[in-house]
């Protein structure tokens, strides 16, 4: 397969992909109710509703940069800043179950049009979100759809991420690994990455959930130190 082939394989298994967790996220949310939406969901101090409006504001703000990336622009992931965006999660978080819905159904279905446009050429585009280019911020929605709807705790969780997803958010979460360890992380499923630089610190536990740790999520099963120690405290979000 040529470069060039492989290219086009790849954002098109992104683009399924992202369909996928789409239409998980709004299988999650098709019986949701307006109760539901202000209980808290598992982010601290985030209502349901804060995570349903930052996932719709989230979706206009990669709409925004692929969309001015293909004029030969680049602008700020939110328009307004992070401040603007803010109050715009806080100002919707207390829509309605209906109104979340429909938001939701009305984001996923744009962005998925907007996918399915690009040509070859579009997916190196920059943009401003990291300095990166168009493929940067398709990964970075997939990434927030598929952890955030775990993070509804509606019932999907992190053990339903497939192999490709854990490999990408292991490549982007890999700076979380504590200054001068390695953080080996295997699975009893043959899958191990290594993460970082130092003193090696070997973990085991389920594919899913050691990606589920890495991002900070609660596993559906235990990840285990080799040493018996305690898990490493993890740097930052990149």
């Amino acid at each position: 397969m040529t470069v060039v082939a492989a290219s086009r394989a790849a954002n098109g298994a992104l683009v399924a992909a992202i369909g996928l967790a789409h239409a998980r996220l709004g299988g999650v949310v098709a019986a949701l109710t307006d109760a539901q939406v202000a209980q808290p969901s598992r982010l601290p101090g985030w209502s349901r509703g804060h995570v349903l409006a930052h996932l719709t504001e989230l979706a206009a703000a990669v709409t925004r940069q692929i969309e001015a990336a293909r004029a030969g622009e680049l602008v700020e992931v939110y328009e307004g800043g992070r401040p603007a965006r803010d109050a715009a999660i806080e100002a919707g978080a207390g829509a309605s179950a209906e109104g979340h819905q429909r938001s939701l159904r009305r984001a996923t279905a744009g962005i998925g049009v907007l996918l399915t446009s690009l040509v070859p050429a579009d997916w190196d585009l920059p943009v401003r979100y990291r300095d990166g280019v168009v493929r940067t911020i398709v990964r970075a929605w997939w990434r927030e759809v598929e952890i955030h709807t775990v993070d509804l705790d509606l019932g999907a969780d992190s053990d339903a991420w497939s192999e490709l997803f854990c490999d990408q958010t292991v490549e982007f979460l890999a700076p979380r690994a504590p200054a001068g360890t390695t953080l080996v992380l295997e699975a009893s499923d043959g899958w191990a990455r290594e993460l970082g630089d130092g003193a090696r610190r070997v973990l085991r536990g389920e594919r899913t959930d050691l990606v589920a740790w890495l991002a900070g999520r609660e596993p559906v099963h235990p990840v285990r130190a080799d040493d018996g120690g305690a898990l490493p405290a993890l740097d930052p979000w990149p």
